[in-house]
């Protein structure tokens, strides 16, 4: 039998997951290959990257968009386990579970309506289904899957984050500035202060050797969901007056309310930058903070000076 797509196992995957005990990965792709007859040779097929094989990475997308409706969490790493509105999605048992199906939940519609850019300065286009990308050139698709690919990976960076100790994200915070250039040369060049009694201050950037210049920081590690207003900017801004200081990062896990940007950008003498959630986990991405490289595709064109005649 043929390994199935990834859509043809939401189902079965939340079959598998009934009985509300949290079950890890091996175990889920064990039972899965059993529900789909799939042998241990055609397991064994790896991904044209050779970096992970074909049925293991199609049962984490199906994992991946059930959690985006909402109907499988993972409460640790490695760990999967049924919510209870998935638990009402197997009880009803419908004859088809699919993207369409998918589409009634509200955070399974915003993770695949991401927007689309053309190179050519092209209105942004909806990407309405994973797989629904008729009326689009092979670069087309390849962009909208790589958009896909990072937003699910920024929703399990975010994710981690949370899991781990409050001091951690501070350190994270001043390894990633590191890891964007800022401090340059300077060795140590990041500092967290968080616990050193620096009131309202959680790590500091040195952007020249002797000091002159740096920024200063503040790492707030919430819940996603929570809207950080302009009491919190203010506090801010007061502790960045209290060290003198001319720049400072307000970065967090949560989002800003339009309150606290608009305060942020009226700050003449010092310059305030927040950074909320989704910005922090795509610099995260793009910098190689936390990530790694699972494969690399290199798109070739025609090099039209190599069969320029007037070359001959």
């Amino acid at each position: 039998m043929a390994i199935p797509k990834y859509d043809a196992m939401y189902k079965s995957l939340l079959a598998c997951l009934r009985d509300m005990q949290q079950h890890s990965t091996k175990d889920v792709r064990d039972k899965m290959a059993v529900s789909f007859s799939v042998t241990d040779e055609e397991r064994s097929i790896p991904l044209p990257s050779g970096r992970q094989r074909l049925f293991d990475n199609r049962v984490g997308w199906t994992i991946t968009y059930l959690k985006k409706a909402g109907l499988v969490i993972s409460p640790k790493r490695g760990i999967y386990q049924l919510t209870e509105e998935g638990k009402k999605v197997v009880d009803a048992d419908p004859p088809v579970v699919d993207n369409a199906y998918l589409e009634r939940y509200d955070s399974f519609k915003q993770f695949v309506s991401a927007q689309v850019t053309s190179g050519n300065g092209q209105q942004p286009q909806s990407v309405t289904g994973a797989d629904d990308l008729s009326g689009q050139t092979p670069q087309d698709a390849l962009d909208a899957a790589y958009q896909q690919i990072n937003q699910a990976l920024a929703g399990d960076i975010l994710s981690e984050i949370m899991r781990q100790q409050p001091g951690f994200f501070e350190r994270l915070v001043v390894q990633l500035l590191e890891h964007m250039g800022y401090g340059g040369s300077v060795e140590h060049a990041g500092q967290v202060v968080g616990k050193s009694g620096d009131e309202g201050i959680d790590g500091i950037i040195r952007e020249d050797k002797l000091g002159f210049s740096m920024i200063y920081i503040q790492a707030k590690r919430w819940d996603r969901s929570t809207s950080i207003g302009r009491p919190e900017i203010q506090k801010f801004v007061g502790a960045l007056a209290g060290q003198g200081a001319s720049k400072g990062l307000f970065i967090t896990t949560a989002q800003f309310t339009k309150e606290a940007r608009e305060y942020a950008k009226k700050q003449h003498t010092t310059k305030v930058v927040l950074v909320d959630g989704d910005a922090l986990a795509k610099l995260m991405i793009e910098y190689n903070v936390g990530v790694s490289t699972q494969a690399v595709y290199q798109i070739k064109q025609l090099d039209i000076d190599f069969f320029d005649d007037e070359n001959g």
